[in-house]
Formats: structure tokens, C-alpha cells, sequence
């Protein structure tokens, strides 16, 4: 009889990605069974996963008891919490987070693999006090490994798929485009192609738990620089991509009230500090070599997620 592997939010990327690479490898898609977290099984992503022979449930974060169910005779479960950018974001990763792991632990979950960030403000030594998500979610970290359950962790870096939505290129009014930001163009991305590689990760950690208990996947293909990013836009869209640096003053009126001081530091830790801390590039390759299956470049993401720059 095969293990049960709960992913939370099956639906989104990252949940998503795990199930796909599961039932995709030869191995572990017979040592385990999905059972997927939705808040709404109705939805046709959800009813998607059905047909892919995925167990669908209701649960939602704030409802403990939809919780116990979905995790009842679970051997691992996967657990990530969606970013709320209300202003709140610390504190809805601590709440979710926690509720999420005590839930595992009440139910008697012997394996726990957490989706977590690095943790911005200890590792600038308390400049950044607005890293919103990113600390909130290191310290959920933290606390899981006092738990009484075996834990890995998966930590991904920057989204690919930013650069095609909320940080593409923009007109830059001569008939060319760029990416306008107040950080240095030098500023090292790891980028992730989140929907297509978080799986890999996850599954190198089902496929040998002892190997990677309590240690963390700092989840990239490689760093990339706005320079690099906007090449590879260039040499995907046939267009003249640019980065252009501008003032944060002018890049921070582009963005919401509840967004700008969190997006912002953001952006400042990862120019004078590194996405992933001290030694980000070691890291990095680590963490690369450990992927199970081939890891996407940007230039073979933007040819499968091309930009309509008109």
C-alpha cells in the first residue's frame, strides 16, 4: 500500500509542480499517493487534479478541523502558505504557518518538507525591518524544527515568471522597452521556474529523507542579472529589452501603499546582502545539483512563456 503525500494548495504553482513530479517519476509515483489541499474542489484546476488520479479535499488554513481530516494517516506532507500583500504579510505567515505544522504534528505526520524563505532582517543584521513574508516564513522555519517531526526544507528563489507579469518590460517611449528599478543592474536573481521546477526539489527530498533532514534547498537554476534578464527577454521577444536604474523615490510611486516599503527592501536585501544570504552562490549550485530532473533556464522559460511586447 503506497505512502500518502499531502500537498497543500494543490492548485498553485508550487503545489502543483509537486504533484506533477510525483506522479511523473518512475519511483515515487509508486511509493506514494496524493491527497491535494483546495479550499474549492469544484474548481476545474481541482477537478484537473482528479482526473490525474490526485485524492482532491477541502481544507482551508483557518479551519483546524479541515486540517486533521486532510492530514489523517498522512506519512509527508507538503506545506506552503500563499503571500498576502495587505500590510499583514508577517503575520499571516506566522499564523498560517504554525497552524499549518501543529496540525501535522497533531495528527502524527512522521515527515514535513516546508516551503520557506530566508530571513531578510537577521541576515542584514536588523536594517530591514518591512521583509514581510520572507521573515515570516524563516521563522515558521525555525519553530517547526522544535517539533517533534523529521522536517526538509524547500526555499525558492525569484519567480520567472515575474518578468513576464507584475516586473515585465514596459514601452520606454522611443520604440524600445525596459525594466525600470531602483536597484543596481549588477543585482543577482536566482530565478526559479516555479511551476515547472519546484517539483524537482521536493521529489529529490521524498526520494531520500535522511539525506536532506533538516537542511534547505535554496531552489534556483542560476543567478541572473537584470542585465542577463533583459538579454535573454531581448533575444526571446526579438525586441529591444533594457534595464533602466531610476530613482526609488519614482519606482516606489508605481507601487500600491501596502506593497512599496515590503517590495522595496526586498529588492535593497537581495542587492547589498544576497537572496539567500551569505555565500547565495554556493549555495545556489548546491542546492542545483540536488534537483531530480533538469532544471529550466530563463531563455528556455521564455521561449515556452513568450512576451507580447507590441
Amino acid at each position: 500500500m503506497s505512502k500518502v503525500l499531502v500537498v497543500i494548495n494543490a492548485t498553485g504553482q508550487q503545489g502543483g509542480s509537486v504533484v506533477n513530479a510525483v506522479l511523473g517519476d518512475p519511483q515515487l509515483s509508486k511509493e506514494y499517493s496524493i491527497r491535494g489541499t483546495t479550499r474549492d474542489p469544484s474548481q476545474a484546476s481541482a477537478q484537473a487534479l482528479a482526473k490525474k488520479g490526485v485524492e482532491v479535499v477541502k481544507a482551508d488554513i483557518d479551519d483546524a478541523a479541515s486540517l486533521k481530516k486532510a492530514f489523517e494517516g498522512a506519512h509527508v506532507v507538503y506545506a506552503n502558505t500563499v503571500t498576502v500583500y495587505d500590510g499583514r504579510a508577517y503575520e499571516h505567515e506566522i499564523t498560517h504557518g504554525r497552524a499549518l505544522a501543529d496540525a501535522a504534528v497533531s495528527a502524527g505526520i512522521p515527515y514535513y518538507i516546508y516551503s520557506t524563505l530566508p530571513n531578510g532582517g537577521k541576515n542584514s543584521g536588523g536594517k530591514l525591518k518591512n521583509m514581510g513574508h520572507f521573515d515570516g516564513k524563516e521563522e515558521v522555519e525555525q519553530y517547526i524544527r522544535t517539533l517533534p517531526i523529521k522536517s526538509a526544507f524547500f526555499a525558492p528563489g525569484t519567480f520567472m515568471s515575474n518578468f513576464t507579469q507584475t516586473m515585465a518590460p514596459h514601452p520606454a517611449g522611443d520604440g524600445t522597452y525596459a525594466i525600470f528599478n531602483f536597484v543596481s543592474p549588477e543585482t543577482k536573481f536566482p530565478l526559479i521556474a516555479t511551476a515547472n521546477d519546484t517539483g524537482k526539489w521536493v521529489a529529490a527530498i521524498l526520494a531520500d529523507f535522511p539525506k536532506y533532514e533538516g537542511k534547505v534547498l535554496t531552489a534556483a537554476t542560476a543567478l541572473y542579472t537584470f542585465n542577463d534578464i533583459v538579454e535573454a527577454i531581448s533575444k526571446a521577444s526579438g525586441k529591444s529589452v533594457a534595464y533602466r536604474q531610476i530613482p526609488e523615490e519614482n519606482w516606489r510611486g508605481f507601487l500600491p501603499p501596502t506593497m512599496k516599503d515590503h517590495i522595496a527592501e526586498m529588492l535593497l536585501y537581495i542587492q547589498d546582502y544576497g537572496y539567500f544570504g551569505e555565500n547565495t552562490a554556493e549555495k545556489v549550485k548546491w542546492s542545483a545539483e540536488q534537483a531530480r530532473g533538469k532544471l529550466t533556464t530563463l531563455d528556455e522559460y521564455l521561449q515556452a512563456n513568450p512576451l507580447k511586447l507590441e
